[in-house]
């Protein structure tokens, strides 16, 4: 009996112990919960603690008294229920107490947390007003940039829509002149179909080059005229110094040309090619052959071929590099637009250059002749001015000395006349002696 009522004291001991600590770490999870603000509260339970600790050393020994003092039961359940009691009364003292501090801490941890939450909260919306209004500056800004950016966008918009017109209408005009170049060019295709009007055309290209140079037909050449002593007719003969001459054909190989640009196939172009190339020697040859080089006439000893067409002219250069050595060795000249400008442009200024030499020894003859004439002219103004100067020595001679000395006597008879008081007769003339009766 004795054994089981120490049995039963000891597990009501360990009851209450395990309670409290159950107690204990419930109310340290809470307290731990508000640790950082409620430090009184830390003191309690640090305090509470120590009681446990405290009340656990002495039901320990209550425990080795029970043990040892089996026989004093009296004793053993006054104690036993003193400390009953005692732990009931620090149980709900605990109790109370925690609930209390619970209580208070939650309560000020509650106004606190409010506190610091409407701090927060008022931080917050001040903050929050200065953030909105620096972002509706910024978007204010934006918004104006925008503005500004799609201004000038709808400007360029508008730029491109007026050039868009304005490229519509140079396109259209382009296309207009497109076609009347078109046109035109299937017209002179048609007009150069035939050999005579290439000839035609050819000539007047010639015609506007040596107009462009400054050259006068009758004066620097001559168009189309028949040579003496033989039946070939140059197209253009120009006139030289020292009565030289050089003869010029015009020759324009545009069939086969034609023919090669609008070929489909390489075979063709390869023939026209050929046909091309073989025409222009022919041309080189016959002009050769027409006493178009004729020392006896004056000509000189080369001849001109023009070729009206600087694409054709550098066709044929390219395709036969060695046509070109070819003609030169046998006289010929091939001259495209430009460089039969500059030849002629040369034989103008050597014509002007002797017919200039040529008037220089003219003018020079007549200088000659003009000082002969100078020298007699100074010569007989020299004479002349020898002849005024003996008249002017003989006049001061008259009117000096010659007249000092017939005014010396009339003097006299002056003098004499008023010694003798003898007056003149007023009416005597003495300007005018009178007439012999």
């Amino acid at each position: 009996m004795t054994t089981e009522i120490s049995l039963l004291v000891l597990g009501i001991v360990f009851g209450g112990v395990l309670s409290g600590l159950v107690l204990y770490i419930v109310f340290s999870r809470k307290i731990s919960l508000f640790e950082g603000k409620a430090q009184s509260a830390e003191a309690v339970v640090n305090e509470l603690r120590q009681q446990l600790e405290r009340t656990s050393r002495e039901l320990g020994q209550a425990q080795d008294d029970l043990r040892n003092e089996a026989q004093s039961k009296a004793a053993l359940e006054a104690r036993y229920f003193e400390a009953e009691k005692n732990l009931q009364y620090m149980e709900k003292d605990l109790t109370d107490r925690f609930s209390t501090i619970s209580l208070e801490a939650l309560s000020k941890n509650s106004a606190e947390f409010l506190k610091l939450a409407e701090e927060k909260l008022k931080s917050q919306a001040v903050d929050g007003v200065k953030e909105l209004a620096a972002k509706k500056e910024l978007i204010d800004k934006s918004l104006t940039a925008m503005d500004k950016t799609l201004s000038d966008v709808k400007e360029k918009i508008e730029a491109v829509g007026k050039g868009n017109v304005e490229v519509s209408t140079l396109i259209k005009k382009h296309e207009d002149v497109t076609v009347r170049l078109r046109d035109t060019t299937e017209h002179l295709k048609q007009a150069l179909a035939s050999s005579k009007k290439r000839g035609e055309w050819g000539e007047r290209m010639a015609e506007d080059i040596i107009n462009l140079v400054g050259m006068v037909e009758g004066v620097n050449y001559i168009k189309q005229k028949t040579l003496e002593g033989s039946s070939g007719r140059p197209d253009y003969t120009f006139l030289m110094p020292n009565h030289l001459k050089i003869n010029m054909d015009v020759k324009f190989p545009l069939d086969n040309y034609m023919h090669y640009l609008s070929a489909s196939s390489e075979h063709d172009r390869k023939h026209y090619k050929e046909e091309l190339l073989r025409n222009t020697k022919l041309m080189i040859k016959q002009v050769t052959t027409r006493d178009y080089i004729n020392p006896s006439d004056n000509t000189v000893d080369y001849v001109l071929i023009f070729i009206p067409n600087e694409q054709v002219y550098s066709f044929i250069n390219e395709a036969d590099t060695t046509i070109m050595d070819e003609a030169l060795r046998q006289k010929v000249v091939l001259c495209s637009p430009f460089t039969l400008y500059a030849v002629l442009a040369v034989i103008r200024q050597a014509v002007e250059n002797f017919s200039l030499e040529k008037t220089a020894s003219e003018i020079l003859k007549l200088l000659g002749e003009f000082s002969k004439q100078w020298n007699a002219y100074k010569d007989k103004f020299r004479l002349m001015g020898e002849r005024l100067d003996a008249a002017k020595n003989e006049y001061d001679t008259l009117i000096t000395t010659r007249s000092n000395m017939l005014e010396r006597p009339l003097k006299k008879i002056d003098d004499l006349r008023r010694q003798n008081a003898i007056t003149l007769d007023s009416n005597i003339n003495l300007d005018e002696p009178k007439a012999l009766e």
